[in-house]
């Protein structure tokens, strides 16, 4: 049978951190490689608990369709969540979203033609660039830094390309770099943004994940004009398996993501808002919290230091103040995919970072994540990484 497709799926490949967790479901092997919240850090009595009150107290509403926007209890409590990075919302402004994986898709959706341009961090999440390519943009990775996108970068990009459509950014610890952007930094893309009249898609799943160090407003924060879109998500501070985000827009941005959602899902699961909202109303979420940060500060901390230890001078690495990941940056004369298959023999994983760069290159790169796994399995897994690199330098050298 030969089917006829649409061009687009041309453009669509499968998730190479999908792929790789395929192949890492082998109890045997230490995987570094998905951005997996701490599975034993779930609140799964609580949520047992809250589960049976929806049932009992809300039970045919909470299996009835809701209003595309969602559940007016659960938005004005998304409301109490972006206050904390300084933004004083409205539940109006809020929709929520199938996790924010959903609103990058509805972004794509919503402002790219074939052939518009997307700026992005270079490197970026590979998920979004992903879900952009399904429309047919071309891409531009702006160059970063330890603080972020340089601003002088992008103002260039901007002045030589007139069919720029968004910026899309993730500020706080970066997917996959762990790095986060300055004051300054984010000041200053709200005023180019302004000045050459261009969309910003802030995605921020791991803002409130900081181990340490002061927290930084959102660039939504310093919004003047109501260009920034902001995605939020529950996937990284609650559970990902109830797959909840949220978009948070200027009324008239709004409206379209509204209609894009009802276009794709007409709505988010009732239940699974019901239920996230009935936890947060009895149960202390800033504590949870506290916990997550605490558990995966340490195994951060392990992380590095293991690294420090055990990798050659050679290979440079990030130091997060929160989030998910760091960010290894090998000899330029290696090669992660290669590394990856070496890895694997040793029973470590990881995801090579060129499909972090959406016009490719930068093969010397790799993204660790250190929340999943405890803390003994990440020494293990760091020196046994560390044995794959030196081995693929000996033979380099030999060559």
């Amino acid at each position: 049978m030969s089917l006829r497709y649409a061009k687009r799926m041309d453009n669509i490949k499968a998730s190479e951190i999908r792929e790789l967790l395929k192949l890492t479901q082998k109890p045997e092997v230490i995987s570094f490689a998905g951005g997996l919240p701490a599975p034993e850090l779930f609140p799964v009595e609580e949520l047992k608990k809250v589960s049976l009150k929806v049932s009992d107290e809300q039970g045919t509403a909470a299996l009835q369709y809701g209003p595309t926007e969602g559940y007016e209890p659960l938005r004005e409590q998304i409301t109490k969540r972006m206050e904390k990075i300084g933004v004083k919302a409205k539940p109006e402004n809020i929709l929520v979203t199938s996790g924010s994986q959903q609103g990058l898709d509805f972004s794509a959706k919503i402002f790219i033609n074939p052939g518009d341009i997307i700026l992005c961090e270079s490197p970026s999440y590979m998920g979004a660039i992903n879900a952009f390519k399904a429309y047919e943009p071309k891409f531009i990775g702006v160059p970063t830094d330890e603080d972020g996108m340089i601003m002088e970068e992008l103002e260039d990009i901007l002045k030589n390309n007139d069919r720029v459509r968004f910026i899309y950014v993730i500020p706080d610890f970066q997917n996959p770099s762990g790095r986060t952007w300055s004051i300054e930094r984010r000041k200053r893309l709200i005023e180019l943004a302004n000045e050459y009249n261009i969309a910003i898609v802030e995605d921020n799943p791991y803002g409130e994940l900081r181990f340490e160090g002061e927290y930084y407003p959102s660039v939504k924060h310093y919004d003047t004009e109501g260009r920034v879109i902001f995605l939020g998500t529950f996937s990284k501070i609650f559970c990902p398996g109830l797959r909840l985000g949220w978009v948070y827009a200027e009324k008239e941005v709004l409206n379209k993501y509204v209609l894009a959602k009802q276009g794709s899902d007409l709505q988010s699961s009732t239940i699974s808002q019901m239920q996230i909202a009935k936890f947060l109303e009895e149960y202390d979420i800033e504590k949870h919290i506290e916990k997550l940060k605490e558990v995966y500060k340490n195994r951060r901390d392990i992380m590095i230091n293991t690294m420090k230890e055990e990798f050659p001078e050679e290979v440079k690495f990030t130091n997060p103040q929160g989030g998910l990941f760091t960010w290894v940056v090998l000899p330029e004369y290696m090669n992660a995919r290669d590394l990856a298959v070496k890895a694997l023999e040793k029973n470590v994983a990881f995801v090579p970072g060129g499909s972090f760069f959406p016009n490719g290159g930068n093969e010397n790169t790799l993204r660790l994540n250190y929340s999943n796994m405890d803390e003994e399995k990440i020494k293990i897994g760091i020196k046994r990484l560390a044995d794959a690199i030196k081995d693929m330098m000996k033979e380099t050298q030999k060559a």
